[in-house]
């Protein structure tokens, strides 16, 4: 008795299909994916002023000659570890528009053909063409910040500059607000009661944001996010 053996069908093609549409929405799910910002990030944190050396006690019992008090100024922050204020002074506008139009007529005609010496058949020879296009586009946005962050300073550069760096986190009942900032700041914007403005910071790094319920509400869920990338064709 000969032995038969029957073959499986396999879906290969609807396997296939079914993996390229899986990684598209994966594709689509981390495209968009950033890392959740957490307090206490080392990018943001103070740098240590160096401690003082000590002293010769004959150098007076008020003053001391390493910490640089000026008793004829203003005390703002001019060494690395000393604080300043920044007064978030921060406001955009865009706009933009577009307008396409495209329109192409052509005609093309020729002459009534004769046949058998008959030349009036009734045969239409003429052709038209007609394409047009109209689009436009028009977009809008504004943004706006204001309030304080107290930063400290973690170097000052050979020509005088501050380099400032610091965060704020507001715990509320639904999440965490925060507010980060990193810059260039000249002693010269300091003013007298240790603030300076943040238009007046060099190379500004101004990141507002939250953590929490409310943060999540305000995100796309990872199906509209696929809808949303380049990986969706329409």
């Amino acid at each position: 008795m000969k032995a038969t053996t029957l073959s499986r069908f396999q879906p290969k093609g609807a396997i296939a299909v079914a993996a390229l549409v899986a990684l598209a929405v994966l594709q689509g799910c981390t495209a968009v994916t950033r890392p959740r910002p957490v307090p206490d990030d080392p990018a943001y944190a103070p740098v240590r002023a160096q401690s003082l050396a000590a002293q010769d006690t004959h150098n007076g019992s008020i003053y001391q000659s390493a910490r640089n008090y000026n008793f004829y100024g203003d005390t703002v922050a001019l060494n690395v570890g000393d604080i300043l204020t920044v007064t978030l002074q921060e406001s955009t506008e865009a706009s933009k528009s577009a307008e396409s139009s495209i329109s192409k007529d052509s005609e093309l005609s020729l002459p009534e053909p004769v046949f058998f010496g008959h030349g009036n058949i009734g045969l239409n020879t003429r052709a038209n063409y007609e394409r047009d296009f109209d689009g436009s586009a028009e977009a809008d946005q504004s943004n706006s910040l204001d309030g304080s962050i107290t930063v400290s300073v973690i170097d000052v550069l050979p020509n005088g500059v501050l380099r400032i760096r610091g965060e704020k986190w507001i715990s509320l009942t639904n999440g965490d607000e925060y507010i980060r900032l990193t810059g260039m700041v000249r002693p010269q914007d300091i003013t007298p009661d240790n603030t300076v403005a943040s238009n007046r910071i060099a190379d500004a790094r101004i990141a507002y944001g939250g953590t929490g319920d409310f943060d999540q509400a305000n995100q796309m869920g990872w199906l509209a996010r696929f809808f949303n990338s380049e990986w969706w064709p329409l």
